[in-house]
């Protein structure tokens, strides 16, 4: 296979040029190859000398696609790094986004032809920019590469570092829209990233928090798909979803109303609630794939955290039995699996048939839990309050205490003459 790799003296953009116009024209036999090798090279020279790069890197990719498959992954990685390359010899900032489309768009174009590579040879692009919202787009194009080559193992590892990019990049709501809708996107090819795929969904979703009706409409479907893969989620027992304006517009809708009221009872009602629900609404579960024997078991769950986070600690069997519409033998089953999802933390008193709870989650976690906790905290500072007060209080006690012991030899040492 021959190298891209000049050996002599010529322009290492021109040598591309080369190499890719003769395997594009190689079957064509000589007559036809020549003259169009010898154009193309032509204009590859006279771009370079007018510092036309814009226009060389469009006469480089698009020679370079049209060879792709017939070229090592040495040689293509190699051809893609020399046209890169080219981002460094321009210092119009709009000429450099021009050119980063340009290359990156081609680079993408053909997922199903080395994707892998192309997805690293995106990454390369990307480590040579200095422009922010360059580096922005190369990365967008990435996440639409990794989804449709079905590389996505190779880009989930970036999204730890998104707030460090969105810093970096700073881009606005719209941009960060579309960041976050494709991210979770991509996330939701793999199955044991759910929960990472809601919490980027989430995001997207409050991106819309200040916006009107109309622009509201446009989230309406991916606030449906949340809502059904929260409810879907077998790990996931709490969201903030509830009460984002493009889930709550769900709830005036005439078609998608009984969602917003599923979410409803998964995060603020029990199960007898969603009993009523399924019975009203017995084929809603099956149009979106929901199971209804899953939904009952999360909703045992969140109705047994439901009981825990009463202010007493106590809950009685009894009450478990009734709530969850289990027997009596099934409680601490319920008990143990609330305890091994870490719903809760307890104690099972035997003898006396009651948990005593120490610990349990939020369902949401909205105004009311946030005022809790405001509550809960102001409490606990009035008590460290309290405490370094009565130490402080001892502590002077203490020194007054041995100062008196250890004049008291000294005063009995003194005599009057």
């Amino acid at each position: 296979m021959t190298t891209i790799v000049p050996t002599s003296e010529e322009d290492p953009f021109l040598a591309v040029v080369r190499f890719t116009s003769q395997l594009a024209w190689a079957d064509a036999g000589p007559e036809a190859a020549e003259p169009e090798i010898t154009r193309l090279c032509r204009e590859a020279e006279e771009s370079i000398v007018a510092e036309k790069w814009l226009e060389l890197a469009t006469l480089m990719v698009t020679s370079a696609e049209l060879v792709s498959s017939k070229i090592s992954e040495k040689d293509l990685e190699c051809t893609y790094t020399i046209i890169c390359s080219l981002v460094k010899n321009v210092k119009n900032p709009e000429e450099v986004l021009e050119m980063v489309k340009v290359i990156s768009s081609k680079i993408a174009q053909q997922p199903s032809d080395k994707a892998s590579l192309r997805l690293k040879i995106l990454f390369n692009l990307y480590n040579l920019l200095d422009h922010p919202y360059a580096r922005f787009q190369v990365y967008m194009k990435a996440l639409t590469l990794a989804v449709d080559g079905k590389v996505t193992e190779y880009i989930v590892s970036s999204f730890k570092k998104i707030d460090n990019f969105l810093k970096e990049w700073n881009i606005d709501i719209k941009d960060q829209r579309e960041l976050f809708l494709a991210i979770a996107n991509v996330l939701r090819e793999n199955k044991s990233l759910v929960k990472e795929s809601l919490n980027f969904l989430t995001k997207y979703l409050a991106t819309f928090s200040n916006e009107d009706a109309k622009v509201l409409d446009e989230a309406k479907e991916e606030a449906v798909r949340a809502v059904i893969e929260f409810v879907k989620a077998s790990s996931i027992f709490q969201c903030d979803l509830l009460n984002l304006p493009a889930v709550a517009q769900l709830e005036t809708d005439a078609k998608y109303a009984p969602v917003y009221q599923l979410l409803k009872i998964f995060l603020t009602q029990r199960l007898n609630a969603y009993t009523e629900f399924q019975n009203a609404n017995s084929d809603f579960l099956q149009s979106y794939g929901l199971i209804d024997e899953d939904c009952v078991t999360k909703m045992r769950l969140l109705s047994l955290v439901d009981l825990a986070s009463d202010e007493s600690g106590k809950v009685p069997y009894a009450s478990i039995r009734d709530t969850l519409q289990v027997t009596e033998k099934e409680v601490e089953l319920w008990i143990v699996k609330a305890i091994t999802a870490k719903l809760i933390d307890c104690k099972m008193d035997q003898m006396n048939q009651v948990v005593i709870v120490s610990r349990c989650s939020e369902r949401e976690f909205g105004t009311t839990q946030w005022q809790s906790l405001r509550t809960k905290l102001a409490t606990w500072r009035d008590n460290i309050a309290i405490i370094i007060s009565t130490i402080e209080s001892n502590k002077v006690t203490e020194e007054g205490s041995q100062a008196s012991s250890s004049s008291a030899p000294a005063i009995q040492g003194l005599s009057v003459r």
